[in-house]
């Protein structure tokens, strides 16, 4: 497999898994777009390891040994995710911390089913997300990238936390509570109650608690935009947009997240589009 080939499978797995990351990345230069898509490739791997993996506990070690080797300069497979992220260091000045920090995210999906604090849900969310901000940066803003750091973090904190607004039912089904405990108790919201699915005003009032918290991050996340070079601020933006847009799609459900899925659609992300690119241009 050469590196171009192994630059396309990865592609291929962000638009099978993630068609809003892909569609918002997609504006990039060509070589910047393959960087985005390695770095998403090692991300849904680790990720996949812990919710797919017959094994998790055992193949997240040999991933995190796999990527011990990658760091002392040796390819530890000839497959599409090495050999297009080998290629992508060479290109980019990559921070290995990020990365090691992202397996230390998947290995709490491992040990940790319930969340107490607000504080416990923001650590967590910036092992799995918002070091995917950190990632992307040598890549988005090379020269920026500790001005940035920060924002970085937080995009990736009101994405997380939409994640978790959005798979509450699915996250139950996998026997994991991410909503804080002391949130739902300031509502007399139990966790009995989450488990028997009650939609109720109170699930509401939690829900719109962190979802408030998630959409001051976006605006955070997004509040430095004029310190990316003008051809990485519309895929930022856009992202950023895409995600948001998640939340007013759950609230248009009826904040029914226990048994369906919410989605932005294709018209929304297409106005998305033409927002950002306006937003992104008149900075």
């Amino acid at each position: 497999m050469d590196v171009n080939q192994a630059y396309q499978a990865c592609r291929q797995i962000i638009e099978h898994h993630s068609k809003t990351f892909a569609k918002a990345f997609n504006h990039l230069p060509k070589e910047k777009r393959e960087g985005v898509w390695a770095v998403y490739a090692f991300c849904r791997l680790a990720d996949d390891i812990v919710d797919e993996g017959e094994n998790p506990e055992a193949e997240l070690k040999a991933f995190k040994d796999d990527f011990d080797t990658f760091v002392a300069g040796d390819i530890p497979e000839q497959t599409a995710l090495w050999i297009a992220l080998d290629d992508a260091f060479k290109r980019f000045d990559f921070d290995h911390t990020p990365f090691y920090d992202m397996i230390k995210g998947q290995y709490m999906d491992l040990t940790k089913k319930r969340y107490e604090s607000l504080d416990e849900v923001l650590t967590y969310s910036y092992h799995v997300a918002g070091t995917v901000g950190l990632m992307l940066l040598p890549i988005l803003s090379p020269d920026k990238k500790e001005e940035l750091y920060d924002s970085a973090v937080s995009l990736g904190y009101a994405m997380q936390i939409t994640n978790i607004l959005r798979d509450v039912g699915e996250d139950l089904d996998r026997d994991r509570i991410y909503l804080p405990r002391e949130i739902l108790t300031k509502h007399g919201y139990t966790i009995a109650d989450l488990e028997n699915r009650v939609l109720d005003d109170r699930f509401i009032a939690i829900w719109e608690e962190l979802a408030e918290i998630a959409e001051t991050h976006y605006l955070k996340g997004t509040s430095e935009l004029n310190l990316y070079p003008l051809f990485a601020r519309l895929p930022v933006k856009a992202a950023a947009s895409f995600y948001k847009a998640i939340l007013n799609a759950v609230r248009r459900n009826g904040y029914q997240v226990f048994h369906e899925r919410a989605y932005v659609t294709q018209d929304e992300k297409a106005k998305i589009i033409e927002t950002s690119i306006n937003e992104s241009h008149a900075r």
